[in-house]
């Protein structure tokens, strides 16, 4: 009896799995750390080693990238049908810091299978998860007879995420024309649990400030002027005291303009999700849920905007006292954006904001760091469905659907190409991103292979069949 295309890549996959490992380990054990100058030759040496195995894998057009800082790497592989959609792939080479003394229960640059489960820095975020697209390929050619992918296919894997991306943009800006494409696949993301699979829709922007307050020209006497003159460090209570107003929204006038309500069935779809919010609160480390009335945690972290405090200090911080009124008070803020809204308009509005609260004689400055649009892939979008199905089949099982509360450099690509940002992943919250003892469930990591053999074909066809 002939296999379906499913057992076919199922088999292929089960016959390759040891080769497979045995090349993650290898790329695992290079420590390319990006944000540690010491590890810049261990970030190139990464970039080298996944650009020789994608030649391996297939791909006739491979090739580094360099930037300022660390090196990207770049593959492309055209499919026979002009007419296919183009879908590029996004992911990260590089790693966050690791040594054994912070908490490994072995070295985290040397691979360790231990159950069902692989240990390493980079085992889940991002390696293995960027690593499971060239077995998915290898399994998607063998099961159809194909020569080449269903799609024209383009993989942009970063050198520098974990260092916050700070050449990203201007790459992608510089290379747009090689890296167009019809939907993006960002393999930098996780499921909601090992039960319950899940396709993230969107992830939130960011904006970023910080607020000096100015009064007197040096610290004064409080006894002398205390009272009679402006006190900046007042000025700041005041105003972290006016960022919110009764219902825990954001009082900022013109914040929420544009802002893109959820609909009634995607706050369904969040409510059919397994969530218990007192376990939350103890991964939170908190001791009760806050924010907007009228939504719940999930809502609040996934699709409503925020204005959070950071950090606020001014005046005498030593032991003892020191009456005075400080000279000066700062303020940190940073602002979490949700789709429909622009990071320009927000600092236009920030900024209007503070010169109506700042008092008489207090001078202020606001520095704005880079901001990073939101994104936001509508529920019924094919490619968005194509990926579910993919998912689906691998799992065999139905696919929840979940958003990102934070933010990260897929927006740069939906921003500058214009394209779709679909998210496919395989990592659970246990993984331990950033933590000591970091792994990945090597039966998900397979899974994450086969729905990426899946999903080439099941793209192709929508586009195909897509009015």
């Amino acid at each position: 009896m002939s296999q379906t295309p499913d057992s076919a890549v199922r088999t292929y996959i089960q016959h390759h799995r040891a080769a497979f490992l045995d090349d993650l380990t290898a790329w695992l054990r290079i420590p390319s750390v990006s944000a540690q100058p010491d590890h810049a030759p261990d970030v190139r040496r990464s970039a080298d080693w996944l650009a020789a195995r994608l030649t391996e894998t297939g791909f006739p057009t491979v090739e580094v990238w360099q930037t300022p800082g660390a090196p990207a790497v770049y593959a492309e592989w055209p499919s026979a049908d002009p007419a296919a959609p183009t879908v590029l792939v996004y992911g990260h080479h590089d790693v966050q810091p690791a040594a054994r003394e912070d908490g490994w229960d072995s070295e985290p640059f040397e691979p360790v299978v231990r159950g069902d489960r692989l240990y390493a820095r980079g085992a889940a975020d991002d390696k293995g998860q960027v690593l499971f697209h060239t077995l998915g390929v290898r399994a998607h050619l063998a099961a159809t007879g194909r020569t080449a992918p269903a799609v024209h296919l383009k993989l942009l894997i970063e050198g520098e995420e974990e260092s916050g991306s700070p050449h990203f943009r201007a790459l992608v800006e510089e290379h747009a024309g090689r890296l167009a494409a019809d939907a993006v696949i960002v393999s930098d993301t996780g499921m909601w649990s090992e039960d319950t699979p899940t396709v993230c829709t969107g992830m939130r922007g960011l904006a970023e400030c910080e607020i000096r307050l100015n009064g007197p020209d040096q610290d004064i006497h409080s006894g002398s002027f205390g009272g009679a003159v402006p006190n900046p460090a007042t000025a700041a209570a005041r105003l972290v005291a006016a960022l919110h107003d009764e219902h825990a929204r954001v009082a900022i006038p013109g914040f929420y303009d544009g802002v893109v309500e959820l609909t009634e069935r995607e706050r369904a779809l969040f409510a059919e999700l397994p969530f218990d919010e007192e376990r939350w609160l103890r991964t939170a480390k908190s001791h009760a849920t806050h924010g907007e009335a009228g939504h719940t945690t999930l809502e609040r972290i996934w699709a409503r905007p925020t204005a959070e405090v950071n950090g606020i200090g001014g005046g005498y911080q030593g032991p003892g006292s020191k009456t005075i009124v400080p000279s000066s008070a700062t303020v940190k803020l940073s602002f979490r954006l949700v789709a429909g809204q622009e990071p320009g308009h927000v600092e236009k509005a920030v900024r209007a904001w503070v010169a109506d609260q700042a008092p008489a004689g207090v001078r202020h400055e606001i520095t704005f760091s880079g901001a990073t649009r939101p994104c936001l892939t509508p529920l019924d979008h094919p490619a968005l469905q194509s990926v579910v199905r993919a998912m689906s089949r691998a799992f065999q099982q139905p696919v929840r659907y979940t958003r990102e509360g934070g933010s990260g450099p897929a927006a740069d690509l939906q921003d500058v190409l214009g394209a779709p940002v679909l998210f496919l992943g395989i990592s659970v919250p246990s993984d331990g991103w950033h933590a000591p003892n970091e792994k990945v469930e090597l039966d998900l990591l397979f899974k994450g292979v086969e729905a990426s053999a899946y999903l080439w074909g099941d793209l192709a066809e929508s586009w195909r069949d897509a009015p």
